[in-house]
């Protein structure tokens, strides 16, 4: 098609992406072209140019985005020009086992096509000179344009702030699902959070619009310490101090109910668990690099009755919760525009995650018009 988009791709891994015009193929059945209108940057697509998350290449990058619907192609319900969308980052196909149970954020089809770096078709729609490049995460939001399957957006009120909208298709949605979802946190539970990114801080929201007791917040960065401070947690520990562990126990009175890791790095999954009180759940949403192992002794699992679960998209039915999580931010009680640390052209894309690698920016969202 003569539409033109602009990603930022990269052939290796260690090099700053760079913004290449590309072609785009029309809409195969049960997909979309979306106008971009607003990204935000991930600690998951700064895992991908850094090696940490080793995917097909080249690809165009960008996972965190809302739009707005200008073309459709064969076969499309639900979804018509002029609609306003948030991507989810994992397709729902609706008819595996797992979406069939209630569960999509573990889809088996949307996985594959995830690691395949397709749409959710098996499909790919950019191309340069003949070249395809892959998709990432079925969204590929760092463009002007792209096309994407209906099973992965979430259709939106046209009132919302597109890039207020994007933040609940990764931060928000992971964040608050992992506290609401997977940990079934309740009112008068206590909650710590490890890693105090943009999706540390929206779990820190979600803990107190479930209406948590006590709030920890721990990091090694003294700036995201201040940033938790600001977004309701009502103690922050320095996670690198010797005695942190013992200073949670003593305010917890033993340990925290609920614990949820977002930092990616295995002792903050097992500062975490260690944390957590007898009989508690410890939660990690976090991707290491592949590697990465977890020493756990499983006495502790038994003798404890400890839980610990993994947390992907949020544990979300993103159909029903991105809407849902909308609507708090919009009577005020997901306040996620709290979140916007720096707002970007694209050309800022690589100073941006530079900002994001060296933990001096929250979430930092590419607007695009």
């Amino acid at each position: 098609m003569s539409s033109v988009s602009v990603p930022p791709t990269f052939t290796q891994p260690f090099k700053p992406l760079t913004i290449e015009e590309v072609e785009l193929d029309e809409p195969g059945k049960e997909e979309v072209l979306v106008k971009i209108k607003a990204a935000g940057l991930c600690h998951s697509d700064l895992s991908v140019i850094d090696g940490n998350r080793p995917r097909p290449l080249p690809m165009a990058l960008g996972h965190e985005a809302a739009g707005e619907i200008v073309q459709v192609g064969p076969d499309v319900k639900d979804f018509a020009v002029g609609d306003h969308v948030v991507f989810a980052f994992l397709p729902s196909c609706g008819h595996c086992i797992y979406c069939q149970t209630g569960r999509p954020a573990i889809c088996a089809p949307g996985a594959k096509a995830n690691n395949d770096g397709t749409l959710l078709g098996g499909g790919r729609r950019i191309h340069k000179n003949g070249e395809y490049y892959y998709h990432h995460l079925g969204v590929s939001g760092f463009s002007d344009y792209a096309v994407a399957s209906v099973y992965s957006l979430v259709k939106i009120d046209k009132d919302y702030p597109f890039e207020i909208a994007a933040l609940f298709g990764c931060a928000v949605m992971t964040g608050v699902g992992a506290v609401v979802n997977t940990a079934n946190t309740k009112a008068g539970d206590s909650v710590l959070v490890v890693g105090l990114g943009g999706v540390g801080l929206s779990a820190i929201l979600g803990a107190k619009a479930v209406g948590a007791s006590k709030i920890i917040g721990a990091d090694i960065s003294k700036y995201k310490r201040e940033s938790a401070a600001a977004f309701g947690a009502h103690e922050t520990i320095d996670s690198s101090a010797s005695d942190s562990l013992e200073t949670i126990q003593t305010m917890t009175n033993g340990g925290v109910d609920i614990s949820v890791e977002f930092a990616g790095a295995m002792p903050a999954l097992d500062y975490a668990f260690n944390a957590t009180k007898r009989g508690g759940t410890t939660v990690t949403g976090a991707l290491p690099h592949p590697d990465a192992r977890l020493s756990l002794n499983p006495l502790t699992l038994v003798g404890q009755e400890k839980t610990l679960k993994g947390c992907y998209l949020g544990s979300c039915v993103p159909m029903r919760d991105i809407p849902a999580f909308l609507n708090l931010y919009k009577t005020d009680r997901l306040p996620v525009d709290k979140l916007i640390s720096h707002r970007l052209k694209l050309e800022d894309i690589n100073e941006g995650f530079e900002r994001l690698a060296s933990g001096d920016a929250i979430r930092q969202v590419i607007l695009f018009d």
